[in-house]
């Protein structure tokens, strides 16, 4: 799911100067600057989504025995993300800075509203805790990525394989409704997106040198590479909350 680089068939140098230069800090900080404001997006639209009681009643709902679940419309939303993603694998075969950017902002939008859910289940305190930790975590392991002199590119591959099974497991356990498979997925969630962070940070350094000035890539590459971080980022705060996150109920 993070793979979102595939959008421009440049093959990537088997070796780059890992030396840090003023094209480089520009393109990651781009790419980064882009990430912070789309978190700061989501943070508020789930607040709203969360509790205005207008706008929360269109999207989820409780019912009498505590469980809380969504609408049609909240479905929609929470499937939403899935359908854009997707559908850009189809539509966006030579994708320009302007079409990646609008993507980003939709999937961004939509996985903010859905994340309202969130405010229903934990507490407030819970949330803001968990995000710091997600913060600290993610700044560690993408300085990691991009400071690295190992090539990650194989434990990618396997990363991505993990991130298909998790998907598989979530499914059958949305059957099995059972509480300790949720917790052996989730631990494996968060070594799982841990691991994408660092290897999609790297990519990213990896990708600037491919590119080689080629201005129009790089407003793709920073579209993509905020995209592939912003979705891990994401999924690591929801799975580290099945261990942080304390319950409303």
């Amino acid at each position: 799911m993070s793979d979102f680089n595939n959008g421009y068939a440049r093959p990537l140098p088997q070796t780059a100067d890992m030396s840090v230069d003023a094209g480089l800090r520009s393109f990651m900080l781009g790419v980064y600057n882009k990430l912070a404001l789309g978190l700061v997006v989501a943070a508020a639209l789930a607040y709203v989504t969360g509790n205005v009681p207008a706008v929360q009643q269109l999207l989820f709902g409780v019912t009498p025995d505590g469980r809380v679940g969504l609408t049609v419309l909240g479905m929609a939303v929470q499937f939403s993300p899935l359908v854009l993603l997707f559908g850009s694998m189809f539509f966006m075969k030579n994708p320009t800075a302007k079409g990646v950017n609008l993507l980003y902002w939709a999937v961004v939008a939509s996985i903010g509203a859905g994340l309202g859910i969130l405010f229903l289940r934990y507490t407030g305190a819970s949330l803001a805790s968990t995000f710091l930790v997600t913060a600290a975590a993610f700044g560690g392991l993408s300085l990691v990525g991009y400071t690295t002199k190992k090539d990650l590119s194989g434990m990618g591959t396997f990363l991505i394989m993990g991130v298909i099974g998790l998907i598989i497991a979530m499914i059958v356990n949305m059957f099995l409704q059972s509480g300790t498979f949720y917790l052996i997925i989730s631990g494996l969630g968060v070594l799982i997106f841990a691991g994408l962070i660092a290897y999609d940070t790297q990519r990213l350094k990896m990708t600037y040198y491919a590119l080689g000035g080629d201005q129009n890539a790089m407003g793709v590459a920073t579209g993509f590479g905020a995209l592939s971080l912003f979705i891990n980022f994401v999924n690591l705060f929801q799975f580290l909350l099945a261990f942080m996150g304390g319950n409303r109920n």
